[in-house]
């Protein structure tokens, strides 16, 4: 035991001294993370009917961003499409820099700053999210930052919509000839079509979602309205839906059998499987505040499948909510969404303790929508009377580069009444100033409004015209912070934003249509002192149309393939050695007391794996650092079985005894920002769940050099590591 010792504490030294020697190049700044996306035209049959959709890698829905607070998010984009393509990101606040905005025209690495909570991307011009290129972005907290839940047991992403039968450019020619849409053919989930629930309803041979659960389990589902234009009702049947966070702001948490998601919206409930599985349950997303026989057909269904089911589900889907005769039961629904000020979000300090409602109102601006009209000849949606039309040069680039006349900052703050028009007329927005925004309602459906780059409160809403008279209605303490909300039809919604975020930043209808037709407008926020402090360069990368096409470089696309490589930056030949020399040290260290422990001694590895975990930031993405490593591996039959049983779980990586030989869940680093026993025993631990992996898979070559540490696993309560 006192050789035993004696080695361990070398090693540990030994880590010391490569945590030393990485600091230089670990601790210049937050980690980055790179994807590379090919956006591409392929085939599916979502609801029976082959058509056209965009998918993003060959994924339809795209592959989940699922990263950390104050991560840079790198993502190269090949767009394969026979047409232009932007990608934003909905409700990630673009720190400082709305070049990577996505409705700019820009790729380049996203920051991630001071930001949890569940969003999503879409390709943001011509109507293309109408065919797909959707994917999810999951902001994780950092390990020193509380929760407001317990870790659940798995985080499942769910995508919502309806959606056509026809292409994106079909329905593009309907509106540019002046038609209405009509009513889509379905809802998908996860980009399928619904079980067939009702064969007169659903044709057969519909591919539908199964989320499969273990009983007495809790999941964390994150829930995202990606459609066109109609609001859904979600729920699950026989479940309770706590709800616990929307867009990046933890909300109090309360239960709802059923919840309506607006165009845009996204949110995160806690789903406890709590019922006998006699059967499988239904989960249902149907349209809200429609009429009609032929409506009957937007509904998705999914199915919750626990491991134990005793069979199909069938019979009625549980019924949406009977409010036919009572226009408030939505509304008071929405009111009850309230925010957790005691919760921490992506900082330590409580959510609360940024008190909106003490702050001194500087600009007011009451955004009146209408139904769409002809203006010049053209079928066109407005607010305030005018309908945005998009320059050839980007606005910001235009301000960069001193170009004048692209645009005018007179937008009027509210509607004069006149005729309108169509123009490229935008908000001249204070810095640092506190801007109160009023989305007064006069069309007959629903609508939702998004504004990039902020979170903003939602203070109040009502039906009838909102007046100076209204704000006495305000809630001024608790309205949750979000970046979509939902205006109700003869209705006003009440948001108050702070202009912190320097920029120029849209402001629109998430309503597909709506937004192609002009319903929509940007907010400038400048400082007046110019400094890089507040506003990040222009991107060497950045890509330059119109006025300044002349000032575009040649690009190189990164390849055609659809696959995509998604890998922790590595930084310098020299910390590369360093790791390979300490890893083969610790493996001559340890040769004499085990016999069977796998550990990596190969380049790509030690470049990819051991940096991820060595480096001073973010220790504790041991598991992200696990799928980087499985996502570069050969073997795709091991790669989906480690993403399928890891499952993204937060907080504590769940070893299950019966598939991985362990005994307990192991907890994540607590944070430490060094070299510690407690990391390094984590580590091991994580290899041998990669042992065990690759055992049951019959994959015993993933790895060229093995020892036996399974003692020191299943005894670390004594073991001499634990210091």
């Amino acid at each position: 035991m006192a050789s035993l010792r004696s080695s361990l504490a070398a090693i540990e030294v030994m880590m010391m001294i490569m945590a030393a020697a990485m600091a230089g190049i670990c601790s210049a700044g937050d980690p980055f993370v790179y994807f590379d996306w090919n956006v591409a035209y392929i085939k599916a049959s979502p609801l029976g009917v082959e058509q056209q959709v965009i998918s993003i890698n060959g994924q339809f829905p795209g592959p989940l961003v699922n990263v950390t607070t104050n991560w840079n998010v790198a993502v190269n984009v090949l767009n394969s499409l026979d047409e232009p393509l932007l990608i934003t990101w909905d409700g990630v606040q673009q720190r400082k820099n709305s070049w990577q905005d996505g409705v700019m025209g820009t790729n380049c690495p996203i920051p991630v700053k001071d930001q949890i909570g569940s969003f999503f991307y879409f390709p943001s011009i011509g109507l293309q999210r109408a065919a797909g290129g959707f994917g999810g972005f999951t902001a994780n907290n950092r390990p020193i930052i509380s929760v407001p839940f317990d870790t659940p047991h798995g985080d499942i992403t769910l995508f919502i919509g309806d959606w056509f039968n026809k292409n994106h450019t079909d329905l593009r020619k309907e509106l540019d000839q002046g038609k209405a849409l009509g009513v889509p053919n379905g809802v998908l989930m996860n980009g399928k079509g619904p079980y067939r629930y009702n064969t007169t309803i659903v044709p057969a041979d519909i591919v539908h979602e199964t989320i499969n659960v273990q009983p007495g389990k809790t999941y964390r589902f994150r829930v995202h309205n990606v459609g066109m234009f109609t609001c859904l009702n979600f729920r699950v049947h026989s479940h309770n839906l706590l709800l616990t966070e929307t867009e990046g702001s933890y909300t109090v948490q309360q239960n709802y059998t059923n919840l309506d998601i607006f165009v845009g919206q996204s949110y995160s409930f806690l789903i406890t499987m709590d019922q006998n599985a006699s059967s499988d349950y239904y989960i249902v997303a149907s349209a809200r505040f429609v009429n009609g026989s032929k409506w009957d057909r937007v509904v998705g269904v999914a199915i919750l499948h626990y491991s134990n089911s005793k069979g199909k589900a069938s019979g009625p889907l549980p019924d949406p909510p009977n409010d036919v005769y009572d226009k408030t039961y939505s509304m008071n629904q929405a009111r009850s969404i309230r925010w957790n000020v005691s919760a921490s979000g992506a900082r330590p300090n409580p959510q609360g303790s940024f008190r909106y409602g003490s702050i001194n109102v500087t600009q007011v601006y009451v955004l009146k929508n209408q139904l769409p009209m002809l203006i010049d000849g053209k079928r066109r949606a407005t607010l305030n009377g005018i309908s945005y039309s998009s320059p050839e040069t980007p606005l910001r680039l235009a301000d960069q580069y001193d170009k004048k006349g692209v645009y005018k900052l007179n937008f009027p703050t509210k509607s004069d009444g006149g005729s309108p028009k169509i123009a490229t007329s935008i908000i001249n927005g204070t810095y640092r100033g506190f801007m109160e925004i009023v989305f007064q309602n006069n069309d007959t459906r629903v609508q939702s409004y998004h504004l990039d780059g902020y979170a903003f409160f939602v203070v109040g809403m009502d039906y009838g015209d909102w007046t100076d008279n209204s704000r006495g209605t305000y809630n001024k303490w608790d309205g949750v912070a979000r970046s979509t909300i939902q205006v109700y039809p003869g209705a006003w919604t009440a948001v108050m934003v702070s202009l912190d975020n320097v920029g120029i930043w849209n402001l629109r209808s998430e309503d597909l249509d709506s937004w192609y037709l002009g319903q929509e407008t940007y907010i400038s926020v400048v400082n007046p002192e110019s400094t890089n402090k507040t506003e990040q360069p222009v991107p060497d990368n950045a890509l330059y149309c119109g006025l300044l096409k002349d000032m575009q470089k040649q690009q190189s696309p990164h390849g055609q393939g659809l696959n995509s490589s998604s890998t922790l930056a590595s930084r310098s030949g020299m910390m590369l050695a360093l790791m390979f020399v300490a890893a083969l040290l610790m493996f001559l260290l340890l040769k004499k007391h085990y016999t069977m422990f796998f550990f990596v001694v190969t380049p790509d590895i030690i470049s990819k794996f051991a940096f991820s975990y060595f480096c001073v930031w973010e220790i504790q993405q041991l598991e992200w650092g696990v799928l980087t490593l499985i996502n570069k591996a050969p073997i795709d039959d091991l790669r989906t079985q480690v993403i399928k049983s890891n499952n993204a779980n937060r907080g504590v990586m769940n070893f299950s005894h019966e598939n991985f030989g362990m005994e307990r869940p192991v907890p994540l680093s607590n944070g430490n920002n060094f070299i510690s026993s407690t990391n390094i025993r984590r580590l091991i631990q994580i290899l041998n769940y990669l042992y065990y992996t690759s055992y049951n898979t019959k994959h015993k070559t993933l790895f060229d050099y093995a020892l036996n540490v399974n003692t020191l696993l299943y005894s670390f309560n004594t073991s001499p590591w634990t210091s």
